[in-house]
């Protein structure tokens, strides 16, 4: 059965320009460099890789916070980079984004009610009455009160304020929600509820997510696929059992062995990591990887991968898996 495409990213760049100085030539930080994916109607593509790795810029260009610098972003079959102002900002509508910081993404100068409505008041003819409605439908749907809708921001924990946050993001009935790192400024027991709230509102309303995290134990649970991204770069793509089951690229089996597991049988021998993620400003010629691998030899050192598909489509790009250099770590420790 042929699943709905929702979300179509080809080759998505977003490069910068940086003033290095008085004497020195502007260099170009590549930010995200040709990023691609597909996202169906009600899955969750994880987007995941440790800060820096561009997947918040990531994010941002598919909510058109910013422009791509080039690739074609599709929704259902429209160029959102080649459309006018006017088409761009309804078909944006049906593209929201849920912030990681709930203290600094609600104003705390609102009260909740008059935040939840500001995207209507922007983008729709409701009348009041019909706003405040919408409103309080969408704060039962989060799990808030009535009460709630007269409150200031700074009167609610941090899981009410993500509530609040989603709820807001849920107002112009979108089709595709971007959650970057949603929640990781959450304590843990929070953290479930809000997931599982997350899960539950996908499956009623149909949502598609692109959900942005570097904790791969929270990927786990929501995602259907996982892209790894590494330096601007998707480095590992594929589903989320065979990513978690089966990691190929040596980027990614350090990621996962690094994950805290409760369960003996799933723990992994733990893959240090040597030096820091290179700096944008001066990457690394070759694979950008090179100088944190293991495997790596002169051809990774001077030749940038491509990403391949394998026999069951996961897509890799590394010269050591191509070349058989490497086993998948999935030996327990």
């Amino acid at each position: 059965m042929s699943q709905e495409l929702v979300l179509n990213a080809h080759n998505l760049k977003q490069h910068y320009q940086v003033k290095q100085g008085l004497f020195k030539p502007d260099a170009t930080v590549k930010a995200v460099d040709g990023v691609s994916f597909t996202l169906e109607k009600g899955k969750t593509l994880a987007v995941v890789g440790e800060s820096g790795c561009g997947k918040s810029t990531l994010g941002r260009m598919l909510t058109m916070i910013e422009t791509p610098t080039d690739g074609q972003l599709n929704f259902r079959g429209e160029d959102l980079l080649t459309l006018s102002k006017e088409q761009q900002k309804e078909l944006r509508q049906k593209i929201q984004i849920i912030f990681q910081n709930p203290y600094g993404s609600l104003n705390p100068r609102k009260k909740i009610g008059a935040i939840l409505e500001e995207p209507l008041v922007i983008n729709t003819k409701l009348s009041k009455a019909e706003r405040k409605a919408k409103a309080l439908e969408m704060m039962a749907k989060v799990g808030l009160k009535p009460e709630h809708y007269d409150r200031y921001p700074h009167m609610f924990s941090g899981g009410q304020r993500q509530r609040i946050a989603i709820a807001r993001g849920l107002m112009l009935d979108p089709e595709v929600i971007v959650a970057d790192e949603p929640v990781s400024a959450l304590d843990v027991s929070v953290q479930a509820q809000v997931l599982n709230l997350m899960m539950d509102l996908q499956q009623e309303f149909g949502l598609s997510y692109v959900f942005i995290s570097h904790d791969l134990s929270v990927v786990e649970h929501i995602a259907d696929e996982v892209m790894v991204m590494y330096l601007g770069k998707v480095v590992e793509h594929g589903t989320c059992e065979e990513v978690f089951t089966n990691p190929k690229h040596p980027y990614t089996q350090a990621l996962l062995s690094s994950t805290p597991q409760l369960s003996r049988d799933k723990r992994r021998q733990r893959i240090k990591l040597k030096g820091e993620l290179p700096s944008p400003l001066n990457p690394p010629s070759g694979c950008a990887f090179h100088g944190r691998c293991q495997y790596a030899n002169d051809r990774c050192r001077s030749e940038t991968p491509v990403l391949r598909s394998t026999n069951n489509g996961h897509l890799i790009a590394c010269h050591a898996v191509e070349e058989s250099r490497l086993d998948s770590l999935a030996g327990a420790a």
